[in-house]
């Protein structure tokens, strides 16, 4: 027989949550007192984002003056729009920086950035934990090593004097002109991001196989799927997600394509074959003096890059996938 409740018990009973319209009238000094040390923990990276990342955006204001360096900001003349000529006119210079960095970053998004899925698939698939721990540490440390570093040993790995045209002129063979090629400077720079980068870039692919389910795998192999079924409709699915993130992201820079690289490997080949929008700002600026036209394309390739974000982001919505943001 059930017992009648007494007041007691009522008042024991634990009392139902409030509801989150109760929550969203607190005032914002009672969420401060709340939660002061979230935001304590949060205010020095605050600080350092809106120091290094927010504060340099007022720099773009010289694209809108005849900047000089003795003048300051402040005392350079207004001068419009003049500084963007140089793009309206469709300056050779500038022509030729612009198409350079099309060019290789149509290379990187085709053949950079598969490399990656495709290593952490293969890494994925060594049943030896051991084997797969140390071939992962071999390949992330390339990511460690400066673009001084790695020019100088792909220098001494392919140049006039290296281990390659040694080994080829002891069998009586000439090797190919690689490094001071510029025929072949979009494929050399594209080789050394792909030996640079592409262990760094299996992490977070690796972090998502981790979270496929694996009975997924175990269903598909009881109906009789094939290891290419699998990674087909089991694999590629639980990675798609990942993969539009991060495509989303490259696209935010896909015109920044590697400025320190290039400048090391600029005097080789000729500004012509390696002029990209990067090198172009740094020598019209900080070498020619041009400031204003230097940051007004500057400015243009930053433009640019939001609006790839902003229009990937919203084809990605339209397919379904959650993109950068909601």
């Amino acid at each position: 027989m059930a017992l009648p409740a007494t007041a007691e018990t009522a008042d024991s009973a634990p009392s139902p949550p409030s509801p989150p319209a109760a929550r969203r009238r607190r005032t914002w000094r009672t969420r401060l007192r709340h939660d002061w040390m979230l935001l304590a923990l949060a205010a020095p990276g605050a600080a350092v984002v809106v120091l290094f990342h927010y504060v340099p955006l007022l720099g773009n204001v010289i694209a809108f003056k005849a900047y000089q360096p003795y003048l300051g900001i402040t005392s350079a003349p207004w001068v419009g729009l003049d500084n963007f000529r140089v793009i309206v006119t469709w300056d050779p210079a500038f022509r030729n920086a612009l198409l350079n960095t099309v060019i290789i970053a149509l290379i990187q998004v085709i053949f950079v950035f598969p490399v990656p899925i495709a290593l952490a698939l293969v890494l994925n698939s060594l049943t030896s934990e051991r084997i797969k721990r140390v071939v992962q540490s071999v390949l992330y440390l390339p990511h460690f090593m400066s673009w001084v570093i790695v020019v100088a040993i792909f220098q001494q790995m392919l140049g006039g004097s290296g281990l390659l045209h040694t080994w080829l002129r002891t069998k009586g063979i000439e090797g190919p002109d690689i490094i001071g090629n510029p025929d072949m400077f979009k494929e050399l720079i594209t080789a050394q991001v792909i030996w640079k980068d592409t262990g760094w870039g299996t992490i977070l692919f690796l972090a998502a196989l981790s979270r496929i389910d694996l009975s997924l795998y175990e269903a598909a192999a009881a109906d009789g799927a094939s290891r290419m079924r699998q990674l087909w409709h089991v694999t590629l699915p639980g990675l798609r997600s990942v993969i539009v993130l991060l495509l989303i992201l490259k696209l935010g820079d896909v015109l920044t394509v590697g400025f320190e690289q290039i400048l090391l490997q600029q005097n080789a080949v000729g500004v012509d074959a390696s002029e990209v929008l990067d090198t172009y700002v740094y020598n019209n600026s900080v070498i020619a003096g041009n400031w204003g036209a230097s940051a007004a394309v500057g400015l243009v390739k930053g433009v640019i890059g939001v609006g790839l974000v902003l229009t990937a982001n919203k084809i990605a919505h339209m397919f379904g996938e959650r993109g950068v943001y909601q």
